[in-house]
């Protein structure tokens, strides 16, 4: 616990006690709270109790209490200079796909943070608390879907935002790259898996044979990315690790996450029910099932890609040793649409 500008503030490291981030910067601290304090005092928000600060290498998350209740409070969330453009994201979507997503209560892109008000529970607790299982998934992929599919059109404008591109034709270099340099993959792996890369191309050149156009892919679709605000309805966050990508490379997560706690056969429906959104593009839906298949085998290497964007300075170890994890899952991973 530490006093800042004489309010108390409680930092929270997690498992990373070594991250660097701007949130030792007094001089950032200073800029950005004061930003933050000026917006909730334009709303008429007062704070009511110590900021609680959550420092991550990819982030840093302030809440900001301005009630009594659980839920009255405002985040504010600032990214790695990587991952920025989730400021500027944030305010794009709650314009192009209303309903789907929060919308801030300010942002400012230059600095790349947003004050976001508090979006309802954590799905991730519904699970948990057993008031939501394998058929939540399917009604909040269905809604995924939907979103993704309203924002094909604005693919270029989000590459504009400062979103990262990842076209399918393109994951045989990323792959090369994530491989080369990776401490822990060693030599005789490191040849294996190369030796493997024909294979690669030939899964690309088939998923891109479909057509199919690009989205917004979340990249990490766990429970705790998920609001469900109200009964039946689900709210998306958290796009830090997003891409425009191929958008079925989004079920790669959930599907995991339904398979194990519920078991492969929970996983159809679920996503049947994505699919759905994506009929009318010429794919038959036998196709768009063998399209869903290849996306989310190659997603692996976004997921091994995302674990680079930390802030400048962050020690580097448990990120190559995530990524080398994905990279393997490339290869090794069975069909996770099969029952």
């Amino acid at each position: 616990m530490r006093m800042d500008d004489e309010r108390t503030t409680v930092v929270d490291r997690g498992r990373f006690p070594d991250a660097v981030t701007p949130w030792d910067d007094e001089e950032w601290r200073r800029d950005v709270l004061g930003w933050a304090e000026r917006v909730l005092a334009g709303r008429g928000l007062v704070e009511t109790g110590a900021r609680e600060v959550r420092v991550r290498p990819w982030s840093v998350l302030v809440r900001f209490r301005t009630g009594e209740g659980e839920r009255d409070a405002v985040w504010l969330k600032a990214g790695a200079p990587s991952n920025a453009f989730e400021a500027g994201l944030s305010r794009a979507l709650a314009d192009w796909a209303p309903g789907h997503v929060m919308t801030p209560l300010a942002v400012d892109a230059g600095r790349g943070v947003a004050l976001l008000p508090d979006g309802g529970p954590l799905f991730r607790g519904l699970v948990d608390a057993g008031e939501a299982g394998p058929e939540a998934w399917t009604a909040a992929l269905g809604q995924y879907g939907r979103m993704q599919r309203r924002l094909v059109p604005y693919a270029d404008r989000l590459v504009g935002l400062g979103v990262p591109r990842s076209r399918t034709r393109d994951l045989p270099d990323a792959f090369d790259a994530l491989v080369a340099d990776n401490p822990y993959i060693d030599a005789d792996e490191r040849a294996a898996l190369l030796r493997r890369r024909p294979r690669l191309v030939e899964l690309c050149a088939e998923l891109d044979a479909y057509g199919l156009p690009d989205s917004l892919d979340h990249c990490d679709l766990h429970d705790g990315q998920l609001l469900a605000p109200a009964p039946g309805r689900f709210t998306f966050f958290d796009w830090g690790d997003a891409s425009v990508a191929h958008p079925f490379g989004s079920l790669l997560i959930p599907v995991r996450a339904v398979r194990e706690r519920y078991g492969p056969e929970h996983v159809a429906p679920m996503v049947d029910a994505y699919l759905e959104h994506w009929t009318g593009l010429g794919p038959s839906r036998a196709e768009l099932r063998r399209a869903a298949g290849l996306a989310v085998r190659l997603a692996a290497l976004g997921r091994a890609g995302t674990w680079f964007r930390l802030f400048p300075g962050t020690p580097l170890g448990s990120s190559h040793d995530a990524s080398a994890y994905w990279v393997r899952e490339l290869f090794a991973a069975e069909d996770l649409l099969e029952p």
